[in-house]
This record gives structure tokens, sequence and C-alpha cells, in this order.
């Protein structure tokens, strides 16, 4: 009995014609995301992918601190006059113009040096 041609030829590389002309990514319009925004713009709105996004995103290189300055704090200290402002840092600008004692985060050298000018004291926390 004779074997059919598609019996004989199966399993070889050339069965379904040649290949040397469709090794490439060309045939495929390209690899990867090629041509996403030209003619696989389609494609890419179905997926969801997003267009025009490239590079890095620097980080900030210090984090942003609330500040409160020294004249705001004769208004936020009670009779007492002691003050806690935790992650808050003090500036020098203002009066202090009675005791006050403050826990912060920081202190600028001017805030630092009015409040212990007036008999309070500025503690870092």
């Amino acid at each position: 009995m004779v074997r059919p041609k598609t019996k004989e030829r199966r399993g070889h590389r050339t069965y379904h014609g040649k290949h040397k002309n469709h090794r490439g990514g060309g045939t495929r319009g390209g690899r990867g995301d090629v041509g996403k925004c030209k003619h696989h713009f389609m494609r890419s709105m179905l997926l969801g992918t997003q267009m025009g996004q490239h590079g890095f995103v620097r980080l900030p290189l210090t984090p942003d601190v609330e500040t409160v300055n020294v004249g705001v704090l004769d208004q936020m200290a009670g009779p007492e006059g002691s003050i806690e402002l935790s992650g808050m840092k003090v500036l020098g600008s203002g009066k202090v113009t009675r005791k006050l004692s403050v826990s912060a985060a920081g202190f600028s050298a001017t805030a630092k040096e009015k409040i212990e000018a007036a008999g309070g004291q500025a503690e870092v926390v």
C-alpha cells in the first residue's frame, strides 16, 4: 500500500512551505510592544497598555515636614505653657511673649534662641 504525501511529509521542517522568510519579527509586525502607537493601536487599546510614559520617576530627596512659627506657639499653648508637636519643625518667625516648654521634631536656630531667651525650653523629640 502506498502512503499518501501528507503522511510522508508530516514532522518535517518544510512541510507547510518555505520557512526562511518567516523567521524574523517582520511577519508579525515587530517583536514585543513595537507598533502600539501605529499599526498595533487597537491591540494596545484592548489590552489597556499605557502609551507615552517612558523613563524613570525621581523620588523626592527630602520629605515635606510641617512647620510652625514661634509667633503662633503662644496661641497654641495652654495655661501651663507646654506644647507637644510630634513630626513638626518650629521656625523662628514671630515673638515669644511668655515662658514655653516646647517639644518638637526640630527647631531652627532662631526659634531655639527666642524660646530660651524668654525662659522656656526647646526639646527635640
